[in-house]
């Protein structure tokens, strides 16, 4: 059973709490969060990163950690913790195989998210990043309820169609009051493996002019590097892997960018 009481006590010591928003799918959001929190952590800061894609469970496999088993005492869920330190939980580590289809309605959804929230031994954090399905459904509505006034980065990719529904995105999180970090420029071109030139695949800038006319921070572009899938699917994420590739310094000055952000407040 819900209690607001019960939440905000399990929350109490995490410091902020940003949910990765995206207005369509394919856009590399979850790639975008999982290598975020990836990056806070392995700068000493303490790191949970809760997957909310309730149908779609990825962040397990990125992070190699899909074998992985919960623990608990019966009313604490213990969740996984990587190298790092990074503290993870998702539905992925709940399920009987990786073939297993969640078949749920909204009000099936936002109560596991609030259990996510309530039960797990999330302790001491400076950050929780929450990892949400795309668009402005049930989990990102349920994550913006629960978790009043907390932050959001609107993950894009270029191209017009990825920017129209950023901005629905951006829309979104002001009507639920939601503070507002930024928006992340993905797939922002594609690094040539053979010459390290940069190719424009999707164009380059819209995510930087949509937030100008949105009046939010860009906070950054990331290109696109083949190693991302390769490390994504082996379970080796891209920034620990390849932490003098343009694509993890692009991450690195992102993440600069969000600790001068909540320095600030």
């Amino acid at each position: 059973m819900y209690s607001e009481m019960k939440l905000q006590e399990n929350l109490k010591k995490t410091k902020h709490k940003i949910s990765i928003l995206s207005g369509k799918g394919g856009v590399g959001k979850s790639t975008v969060a999982a290598n975020l929190a990836l990056k806070l952590s392995m700068n000493g800061k303490k790191v949970g990163l809760l997957d909310a894609d309730i149908h779609g469970p990825n962040i397990p496999k990125m992070l190699g950690i899909e074998k992985e088993k919960l623990g608990g005492d019966g009313k604490t869920i213990q969740p996984v913790t990587v190298a790092s330190g990074l503290k993870v939980m998702s539905m992925g580590f709940l399920l009987e195989s990786k073939d297993t289809p969640v078949i749920w309605r909204g009000p099936m959804k936002m109560k596991v998210i609030q259990q996510f929230l309530e039960d797990v031994a999330w302790g001491d954090l400076d950050y929780l990043i929450m990892d949400l399905p795309p668009g402005t459904g049930d989990e990102p509505l349920s994550i913006a309820q629960l978790i009043p006034k907390s932050s959001a980065i609107i993950v894009t990719t270029p191209q017009d169609v990825a920017l129209l529904d950023s901005r629905k995105a951006v829309s979104f999180a002001r009507k639920l009051n939601m503070n507002i970090m930024g928006i992340i420029e993905n797939m922002s071109g594609l690094i040539c493996p053979y010459c390290g030139k940069k190719i424009d695949l999707f164009k380059v800038g819209g995510g930087e002019n949509a937030a100008k006319d949105l009046g939010v921070r860009f906070l950054g572009r990331v290109p696109i590097d083949p190693r991302i899938v390769e490390t994504g699917d082996s379970g080796k994420p891209f920034i620990a892997s390849y932490p003098e590739s343009k694509s993890a310094k692009a991450f690195d000055e992102i993440v600069k960018k969000i600790e001068e952000i909540v320095k600030a407040k």
